[in-house]
């Protein structure tokens, strides 16, 4: 499955951002989605998941409540909403795949089989 990131940019802290990411290739109902960001000079962290149908969702605990992360399986995309931006959240995202086999570990980028290119995502203070 080959994965495109967009929807980046510079926003003001407290600002808002909605991230795209448009799959291809194959059948991306069977995959579980994640979005992953790294930090200049930091490793790359985990955002959210969710599941193949949607059903399930899941947060790194600094992003519950303000991150948002969705799918439209009729389009093949995957969304990360994005509120009440703050400084620390300048970073390139990255929207990773996997086929979905159950459980849930969806925290381990090494995991993930299918990358984007990342979209970089710039909060001022």
């Amino acid at each position: 499955v080959q994965l495109q990131a967009s929807g980046g940019g510079l926003v003001q802290a407290g600002g808002s951002l909605r991230l795209s990411c448009a799959a291809s290739g194959r059948t991306f109902s069977s995959y579980r989605m994640a979005w992953f960001r790294q930090a200049p000079g930091k490793e790359r962290e985990f955002v959210a998941g969710i599941g193949s149908s949607g059903g399930s969702t899941y947060y790194t605990d600094s992003m519950k409540g303000r991150f948002t992360i969705s799918r439209d399986n009729a389009k093949n995309t995957l969304y990360l909403q994005m509120n009440s931006l703050k400084p620390e959240g300048t970073a390139v995202y990255y929207c990773a795949a996997r086929l979905d086999y159950g459980g849930t570990n969806y925290y381990m980028a090494h995991t993930y089989d299918y990358w984007g290119q990342g979209t970089l995502v710039t909060v001022s203070s």
